[in-house]
């Protein structure tokens, strides 16, 4: 074949495209990712063109059968686009010219790269949302299953990176587990406004060939094509939305490195990482680092540049398609491949933590976290907490001086600070106490924990139906 029969493109140029062109145009070599994507659609497009009368049924069984030729012969590593190949399209067109001639010609009828491009790119997104949503269910399920087993394990609750209460380890637990099911519900509620079809479009008017869409989209899928044809080709905010909901996921995976930090550090020695799980130094024998939970830090600053990179490629273009749209995938593909490998690192970390249990319940109580115990029993009693603060804040200052916790006042020292400080006080100094108070709906009281969890559970129960229950349109290709 000639370099002019290639490109979809060029009868009315007179020069080739300048070498600068060629290379700046050229897609990426991550992009050919979507080949498999791009192959699904046009067997779909193929039907769609034998309802339009330009495929027969004979013709369009040799072009299934080719297509579907292309996809195994691609998986397999056996044919790869060349460097005079501008993009997915042109690959696959040649290609598919190479192994059926001038039919091969007929498939590019009634459609364009553009809605081609959206297409591609939103049937990828909605597979990779169950491929991510299936890795947060199993960091979700590793950190149910440690606070299944930490719900009595007592430990002090932090603001301010400051003690402050006591609270049970597993609602630490369950507080990032909240996170991430809400992360995956975004990742749910998205995909309820992704699944509409751009095929039928074409370059932006629609197709005066493709007159179905709603079939082919159906077939892909999809609940029904995108109802405006410039909309279609020119919008991406599915993208953006799709980038700011793994962005926000990023951000809880780092809050959550964070403090796997801190517990793992020898100042707080809460936890103790699996050595599979961990690095060493090359200089310094002893270090045992936390490497997952960094790593996994710095990528979620990607992420929340890849939503950057696409909101502002985004807010300057003219309504419909522009080539500067081209950064959708680049965006996308590095947030993806970013979350491929940490989140399925981070669950296996989680879940392979050891936890030292009488180290938390000695630090439960440093730091005074039992005074707002005392306050809340002295506004029991009639106090107000105006006075049960000032009160309570002496009482403190009282500890500081004489070196002991509040757990360790005897009757004597508390009528010292205040008459109305009773021994019966001292029932609710202990951390068991504290947390057994915090007994109201979402609270650290074990039985509230342990509600906490059979409700959790039942979320993940409902994720988890949602992503076994979209296989995807690139199993046409097998069929």
């Amino acid at each position: 074949m000639t370099e002019q029969s290639v490109r979809l493109w060029g009868a009315r140029f007179r020069t080739s495209p300048s070498p600068e062109l060629t290379a700046l145009s050229r897609s990426e070599s991550s992009y050919f990712r979507l080949v498999p994507y791009d192959l699904t659609s046009s067997l779909s497009h193929a039907r769609e063109l034998v309802r339009a009368g330009i495929l027969t049924e004979a013709e369009a069984e040799t072009v299934f059968a080719a297509i579907k030729g292309i996809g195994a012969d691609y998986a397999a590593g056996k044919i790869e686009p060349t460097p005079d190949d501008e993009d997915i399209h042109t690959f696959l067109e040649r290609v598919l010219g190479e192994r059926i001639g001038v039919l091969g010609g007929k498939l590019r009828a009634g459609r364009s790269r553009n809605d081609q491009a959206a297409n591609d790119l939103k049937l990828y997104l909605r597979d990779m949302a169950r491929g991510i949503g299936s890795d947060i269910l199993l960091l979700q399920q590793a950190l149910v299953g440690q606070a299944e087993a930490h719900v009595a394990t007592l430990t002090s609750g932090f603001t301010h990176l400051q003690p402050a209460q006591p609270i049970s380890f597993a609602h630490q637990l369950l507080a990032h587990a909240q996170t991430f099911a809400r992360d995956l519900d975004r990742l749910r509620d998205w995909d309820k406004r992704a699944a509409r079809s751009p095929l039928g479009a074409a370059a932006m008017a629609g197709s005066g060939i493709a007159l179905h869409p709603e079939l082919s989209a159906h077939e892909l899928g999809y609940e029904a094509p995108c109802e405006n044809s410039i909309d279609a080709v020119g919008s991406r905010d599915h993208v953006a939305e799709f980038l700011f909901v793994t962005a926000m996921f990023g951000v809880h995976l780092s809050r959550l490195a964070e403090e796997l930090f801190l517990w793992s550090s020898r100042q707080f020695r809460w936890i103790e990482m699996d050595d599979s799980y961990a690095t060493g130094s090359s200089i310094m024998p002893q270090k045992k680092n936390c490497d997952i939970a960094e790593l996994t830090r710095g990528r979620a600053s990607r992420l929340i540049g890849s939503l950057t990179t696409m909101l502002v490629a985004l807010k300057g273009l003219p309504f419909a398609y522009n080539r500067d749209l081209a950064e959708d995938k680049h965006a996308a593909f590095d947030t993806i491949d970013a979350l491929t490998l940490v989140v399925p690192a981070m669950a296996g970390l989680v879940r392979t933590m050891y936890v030292n249990v009488d180290v938390m319940r000695r630090q439960s109580v440093d730091g005074f976290t039992l005074a707002t115990e005392v306050a809340d029993w002295l506004a029991k009693t009639g106090v107000p907490f105006s006075e049960a603060h000032e009160i309570t804040g002496a009482l403190v200052r009282y500890c500081e001086d004489k070196n002991i916790g509040l757990e360790d006042l005897g009757d004597d020292d508390l009528a010292a600070v205040d008459a109305r400080l009773l021994p019966s006080i001292k029932s609710s100094l202990s951390p068991q106490a504290a947390v057994e108070a915090r007994k109201g709906y979402g609270g650290t009281a074990p039985d509230r924990v342990r509600e906490q969890i059979a409700r959790l559970k039942t979320v993940l129960e409902s994720q988890e139906e949602w992503l076994s229950s979209y296989s995807g349109p690139v199993a046409a290709l097998k069929g």
